[in-house]
């Protein structure tokens, strides 16, 4: 939150997520797609996951329930998404920039429309709390207070729940990345396409719950094409920069990890952020150019 976040800085699994997708669940009946990739000795279970829930969301499919059960490691995007003391030397390091103040990169009318945004969501200070934050973090604060008005719990999500039942059954877990990679995608974009991600942050604050709602009917039902038309097109038109960066790139790097785990042994579940599996830059698109068999278990098309 704007008010804490240099104190309590949030999963950073969430950060991305959040940012571009506010993905949410609210409570539900729950049949979120599953895809499988399968090996000559290797079941690989891949899952879209969920970054942000209400309390008391519900989100595990029965055959969500029984990969999880069948699978002898766990993959996540990280491999401790809920270390809140590494994530927040992390977020001091890199961002922050008191020398540099957030209202001196930006033009009058877009400092009016943060300052108001600020205040619409209960900062009673406006934009002051951000002027010692880099525009890429100010994104970050405030889409994390966009979804605590609309009445969601940031400190939940489907990793730490998968992340404590991995650990409770004495299973492996991997992680693809680490945090300080995670944030490095944002801290280490080009000064202006920092300044666009803010930008859009401000726009995508205007209609509020409704869009938020739209992508999470998408998500909660296994729409990957509604998502693609939602969000990932929007990004391919509006931040190209930003969606090499966190799509094209972060895919095609987890695509080889997986493609070499595809050709080994055993069963895993690989459970990464759900604009991953969208649109024509999914991780499943860059396994089938490797050469990987990837189907989708649940729900039918």
């Amino acid at each position: 939150m704007i008010r804490n976040i240099a104190k309590h800085a949030m999963p950073v699994g969430m950060v991305i997520a959040g940012l571009i997708l506010f993905f949410v669940c609210r409570p539900a009946t729950a049949d979120p797609a599953l895809w499988l990739a399968k090996g000559p000795k290797a079941t690989i279970y891949i899952f879209g996951t969920v970054h942000t829930l209400k309390k008391n969301a519900i989100w595990e499919s029965a055959e969500i329930a029984n990969a999880l059960a069948r699978s002898e490691e766990l993959w996540l995007e990280v491999p401790d998404p809920g270390d809140t003391k590494e994530a927040q030397r992390l977020v001091l390091q890199l961002g922050f920039d008191p020398q540099h103040p957030l209202s001196s990169k930006m033009s009058p009318l877009m400092l009016s429309h943060l300052d108001a945004a600020a205040r619409a969501v209960g900062v009673k200070d406006g934009e002051k709390p951000l002027e010692s934050m880099r525009p890429w973090l100010a994104s970050v604060a405030l889409a994390d207070e966009l979804l605590v008005q609309a009445g969601y719990d940031t400190g939940s999500g489907v990793e730490p729940l998968l992340l404590r039942q991995a650990v409770a059954a004495g299973k492996p877990v991997r992680g693809f990345e680490t945090m300080a990679q995670q944030l490095h995608f944002l801290a280490d974009l080009p000064p202006a396409v920092e300044l666009q991600l803010l930008q859009s942050t401000l726009q995508r604050a205007d209609p509020g719950p409704q869009r938020i709602d739209a992508l999470v009917d998408a998500r909660m039902t296994g729409d990957e094409a509604a998502i693609a038309r939602t969000i990932i097109e929007d990004l391919v038109k509006g931040l190209p920069t930003l969606y090499r960066v966190i799509v094209i790139d972060r895919n095609e790097a987890r695509a080889e990890a997986v493609a070499q785990t595809v050709n080994g042994s055993g069963v895993k579940f690989i459970a990464v952020g759900a604009f991953h599996l969208a649109g024509p830059d999914s991780l499943q698109m860059a396994l089938k150019r490797r050469g990987s068999e990837v189907e989708r278990v649940s729900p039918a098309n």
